[in-house]
């Protein structure tokens, strides 16, 4: 993974790997599945808000002359004159699942989520929570790739293992129990298994590919700025790594 992808450029990313994760799938799992992208717009709100303490009144202001009536008649009306802020408001941020059904009867029988951020905080975390406990209460299965280190993870009954990254993969067979795969920053991205119908055999999904494709194709290196740390900090070992591939790209 890179860590650059996960700051501005992430809604791009999100899509896009969604879409050839789409790709990837379909010619595998022809001609008794079909894959399709099912998109919907969460509302996001920034949870950050910053406010001033303490009231302050200027002792004078100066106005312009083509607004000194306007202004005069207002004080006279109402006694002050307002000043003109932005408010916040929600943003509808898109979202993408991969669906993989049957075409006999077009049931989902496994859902890809490439998780967000407004799947990890705040109003678009409850939203996603509770269309995961629809999922998790379905016969159908579950991939959640998070390649996201900001936030919260999914609900587990113990700590998750120490890494900054994490694929889960919930099989309708054998919930509660789902297969967990912890990710290192310096590691490559598995290929997972996608399970299907219980008398079908399953296919394989390579992440690590699926990135590269993209990344490839949609030149993500020429709007990221790799002479800056990334948008989400590293700390420790994992800035020293990024911080000597760097270098290393460098001296080539």
């Amino acid at each position: 993974m890179d860590p650059y992808l996960e700051g501005s450029d992430w809604t791009s990313v999100h899509a896009e790997l969604s879409s050839e994760i789409a790709r990837q799938l379909a010619p595998q799992s022809r001609p008794k599945y079909i894959v399709r992208l099912e998109r919907r717009f969460v509302s996001e709100m920034p949870e950050d808000i910053g406010i001033m303490t303490g009231d302050i009144y200027p002792d004078a202001a100066l106005v312009s002359t083509d607004r000194k009536d306007k202004v005069a008649e207002a004080v006279a009306a109402y006694g002050f004159q307002p000043i003109q802020m932005a408010t916040v408001m929600s943003s509808r941020v898109p979202h993408v699942t991969i669906e993989v059904r049957d075409v006999a009867k077009r049931e989902l029988v496994t859902a890809i989520e490439v998780l967000s951020p407004t799947n990890k905080c705040g109003e678009g975390r409850k939203e996603y929570l509770e269309k995961r406990r629809r999922l998790l209460c379905s016969t159908a299965h579950l991939i959640e790739i998070d390649l996201l280190r900001s936030g919260q993870r999914v609900l587990m009954q113990k700590p998750l293992p120490p890494a900054p990254y994490f694929i889960f993969l919930s099989r309708a067979e054998r919930r509660p129990i789902i297969d967990v795969w912890p990710i290192q920053l310096n590691a490559r991205l598995p290929v997972i298994p996608v399970p299907l119908l219980a008398d079908d055999s399953e296919v394989k999904l390579d992440l690590q590919l699926a990135l590269n494709t993209i990344y490839d194709a949609l030149n993500y290196d020429l709007s990221l700025d790799y002479s800056r740390p990334p948008e989400i900090p590293l700390e420790g070992k994992a800035a020293a790594w990024v911080n000597e591939r760097l270098q290393q790209s460098r001296s080539l």
